[in-house]
């Protein structure tokens, strides 16, 4: 475990890891709740399994873009002085049109703000956009585009920007693409993840960030 700034680890200090969470619909539990979100099942997860873990920002708001992101999510994650954070945004840029090169300009001042406010720059996880596609609704955002091809081209961009800084990316993709099979894992809005389905992607991403935490 990453030692704190007095030299002890985390636990050592007797604190919870502070986490913050920017990001979109996703990762405010649209489709379910806030409290069925994944970012709030990781946390509960990671406190349950011994690193004592508390969500101390999320801003994310459905609908947001990485701009948006940049606007309004920046200050109250430094605000909140996280150990721990993660960065899930995408899925708005691409729907509304925004082109590559902005995307990545953006998604790569994202990723350097929320490095610099973190003590351990290794501490930010970053998940791809899912496959929306694949849900009863999806189809009406095409607007006659491939929506699994451009969200594969955004997808690229996340990884090449995460490689040049030493990040971890967690591909959501596939296991999102389950949703298209089993009605289950859809929200009763036809776009958004289910609660079961969030439940499945927190365990997903929960070995990856309790590694990244040092346990």
């Amino acid at each position: 475990m990453a030692a704190t700034p007095e030299g002890k680890s985390d636990a050592d200090s007797g604190r919870p890891i502070r986490y913050a969470v920017v990001g979109d619909s996703y990762s405010i539990g649209e489709g379910a709740t806030e409290q069925q979100s994944w970012p709030a099942l990781l946390a509960q997860h990671l406190t349950k399994s011994g690193i004592p873990v508390t969500i101390v920002s999320n801003s994310s708001r459905t609908g947001w873009t990485t701009r948006d992101a940049i606007e309004h999510e920046l200050a109250p994650f430094r605000a909140a002085k996280p150990d721990f954070g993660t960065l899930m945004l995408g899925v708005n840029d691409w729907v509304q049109g925004v082109d590559e090169k902005t995307f990545g300009t953006n998604l790569a001042h994202l990723m350097d703000e929320m490095r610099k406010a973190l003590p351990n720059d290794k501490r930010l996880l970053v998940i791809n956009i899912p496959d929306f596609s694949v849900t009863p609704d999806g189809p009406t955002y095409a607007r006659g585009r491939d929506i699994s091809a451009g969200l594969t081209k955004f997808n690229r961009i996340i990884g090449e920007e995460a490689a040049k800084r030493g990040l971890r990316v967690l591909d959501i993709f596939p296991l999102s693409q389950r949703m298209r099979n089993d009605s289950s894992l859809v929200a009763a809005d036809g776009l958004h993840p289910s609660a079961k389905a969030y439940v499945r992607w927190e365990e997903f991403i929960f070995a990856v960030a309790r590694e990244s935490l040092g346990m």
